[in-house]
């Protein structure tokens, strides 16, 4: 067995572990043996059309060396396959292939494909086991936590549940293949991390952005630690979001409203939530945070190549409708997390709508000057 990192998420007798580490696929069914994923009943590897080609076929060979019996179903590449209409195809799959109460549902790929994979075990047979495997760095937040959802046309991840996996399998040689503006991308959660829990691992972040654009694995196995160490850290304590995980939704309030205006496609979710943590930063110091705050936001999400203005064509009242249909908007208050210091946020059940469209706007006129 090769060399890899180990964390548990505690949840009782919910715990499973994240394994991160080079090379891991080729150990995927000792390790799904070894979390008790049963080799009796079908699983079924669910994928996009970009990763299907790279490492579909060896995680099902590897499997089927160790005794399991898979059928794999590939969707299109893209946050428009997080649907009720492809989560509705992959139900069909499901019932043709025979899957039963004992049997796996395998994420291999992005967000997209671990949510919606994710969703349609917590929903086939009122919840089957999965297993996440990630294959994005921006996977690393998403992979880990249970939360899994489909999209609304009006709001993003409104459909959904809470649904553990089994095990994460973490393999950092599928990263290697993922283009520049992806890999930034996935950069967005790593530092949102550090953001919300640990000012030295913003430091580290600063330091070493050049490192982890590059794919350095000894950097990016650090840094996929790290990150997945505070959301285990949360998740733990906050299972089902009821206080402390929400602040693991730094900059998501106008970054799932940037995505929801833009279509889901002109910004990538870290690009988005990117934004949405300088929205957040911008807000912060007109609440009284130093004003370090924003310029190292700032500063650090630069230098790992994400965008940190808001794009001036998008109209601020769909992004502020937007913001209204999402699920941290209560009782007519804008919820955000609002940091106030580097490392340390707080909840803020009562951001005022007019406060949050100045930002918006102000977000929108760095980017017309720019």
């Amino acid at each position: 067995m090769r060399e890899y990192r180990e964390l548990t998420v505690e949840l009782g007798e919910r715990s499973y572990p994240i394994f991160i580490g080079e090379g891991l696929l080729g150990d995927a069914g000792e390790l799904f043996a070894k979390q008790g994923i049963g080799k009796k009943s079908p699983v079924m590897i669910v994928t996009d059309d970009n990763i299907a080609g790279r490492h579909l076929a060896k995680l099902e060979a590897v499997l089927a060396v160790s005794g399991y019996q898979t059928t794999s179903v590939v969707v299109p590449a893209g946050e428009s396959s997080k649907s009720l209409t492809v989560f509705e195809s992959l139900i069909s799959r499901a019932l043709e292939a025979g899957l039963d109460r004992k049997s796996t549902i395998v994420a291999l790929g992005g967000g997209v494909v671990g949510d919606l994979a994710g969703y349609a075990a917590a929903a086939y047979m009122r919840g089957i086991k999965f297993v996440q495997v990630p294959t994005t760095i921006l996977a690393h937040d998403s992979s880990v936590g249970g939360k899994v959802a489909v999209n609304h046309p009006l709001a993003k991840n409104i459909i959904g549940a809470f649904h553990q996996p089994e095990l994460v399998l973490y393999d950092l040689d599928t990263l290697q293949t993922l283009p520049p503006r992806e890999v930034s991308a996935g950069l967005s959660e790593v530092v949102k991390h550090g953001l919300i829990w640990d000012y030295e691992f913003v430091q580290w972040c600063d330091d070493n952005a050049d490192r982890l654009r590059a794919l350095d694995p000894d950097a990016l196995g650090y840094a996929l630690f790290k990150g997945c160490s505070v959301k285990a850290a949360v998740v733990s304590q906050d299972e089902r979001e009821n206080d402390l995980r929400m602040i693991l939704n730094l900059g998501h309030t106008i970054g799932h409203a940037l995505e929801a205006v833009a279509g889901y496609g002109e910004l990538l979710h870290g690009e988005a939530i990117s934004i949405g943590m300088v929205g957040s930063a911008r807000l912060a110091v007109r609440l009284g945070a130093p004003e370090e705050v924003y310029t190292v936001t700032k500063r650090v999400l630069s230098r790992v190549g994400l965008p940190v203005r808001l794009p001036a064509h998008l109209d601020t009242g769909a992004i502020m409708n937007a913001m209204m249909h999402d699920k941290k908007f209560q009782e007519g208050t804008m919820v955000f997390i609002v940091p106030t210091a580097i490392g340390q946020v707080e909840i803020n059940n009562s951001v005022s709508t007019a406060l949050v469209r100045e930002i918006v706007e102000q977000l929108k006129q760095e980017a017309a000057l720019a």
